[in-house]
This record gives C-alpha cells, structure tokens and sequence, in this order.
C-alpha cells in the first residue's frame, strides 16, 4: 500500500452528486492499494499513519501524533500513485490492485483507522472527486509499506 499524506488544518471532498464530506485538523490521505497488498499492509499502514510524530509540540518540534492531537483523517482512495511512467508518456497502472481487491483493502482501512480511535471520513471509491485542502506547514510525506 502507499499512502500520500498531508497534515491539515482542513480538508473536504466532494463526491459526485454534490455530498461534502469534510475534517478538521488531521491528516489527508491519499491511499493506493497494490496488486500485492492484503490486510497486513492495511494494518501496518494504518498504525504508522495514526503515530507518526508529525505534529508539533508546544516548541515546534515534531513530537506528536495524530492520535495526541486527536485529529481526523479524510482518506481518498488514489490507485494512481501506483503509476508507472518510466517507458513513456502514458502511466501504466497495472501494479496497482484491481477495484475488486482494492475496495475492500480501501474499506478495511478506514475501519482500522476508526477502530485505532481516529475520526474518519472518506471519499466514495473509484468515483471523480474534488479535494480541497489547507495544508499545514506544509507537511506532505510519502508512505509505502515495501520500506517500514
């Protein structure tokens, strides 16, 4: 699984058909699922995600967790972080998971996510989207469970 995260102040979707969906202060996740990912990398993300010390202290310095600050996450499923685009101009998704595996590997989690004590709202799978996003500091990372 990969994940792109930002730290925000706030950050919404809307879906098709007009529904907004929106967090507070949190995390946007952008996720991407694998044609080799299963549950364990679900989990691992997600318990990565919810410690990482990327929030400051009362000095500034990065010392704590979403989880600390009680934040949100909004997490948008994003197979095209997947892309491969070594050979052209074209990106090859074919590393990514097909929507029948990816979609419940997305859904599974959100629900860790939830069950870790996060307030969790979502995009709506495989649909178009608008995300609008403040991002705080701004903080962008790249997660990818081949390398934790």
């Amino acid at each position: 699984m990969r994940a792109l995260i930002q730290r925000v102040s706030r950050a919404s979707v809307r879906l098709p058909g007009g529904e907004s969906r929106a967090i507070g202060k949190g995390l946007l996740v952008y996720l991407g699922v694998g044609s080799s990912d299963g549950e364990q990398a679900a989990r691992r993300l997600a318990e990565k995600i919810v410690n990482l010390r990327i929030f400051a202290n009362g000095e500034g310095k990065f010392d704590r967790s979403l989880l600390d600050e009680k934040g949100e996450a909004l997490v948008v499923s994003q197979f095209t972080l997947f892309a491969n685009v070594k050979g052209g101009r074209r990106p090859d998704f074919t590393s990514a998971a097909k929507p029948e595996l990816a979609k419940p590997l997305y859904e599974s989690f959100c629900r860790m996510l939830a069950g870790l004590d996060v307030g969790v709202s979502t995009g709506e799978f495989g649909a178009h989207m608008e995300i609008d996003s403040i991002n705080d500091g701004p903080v962008t990372l790249w997660l990818d469970t081949d390398s934790f």
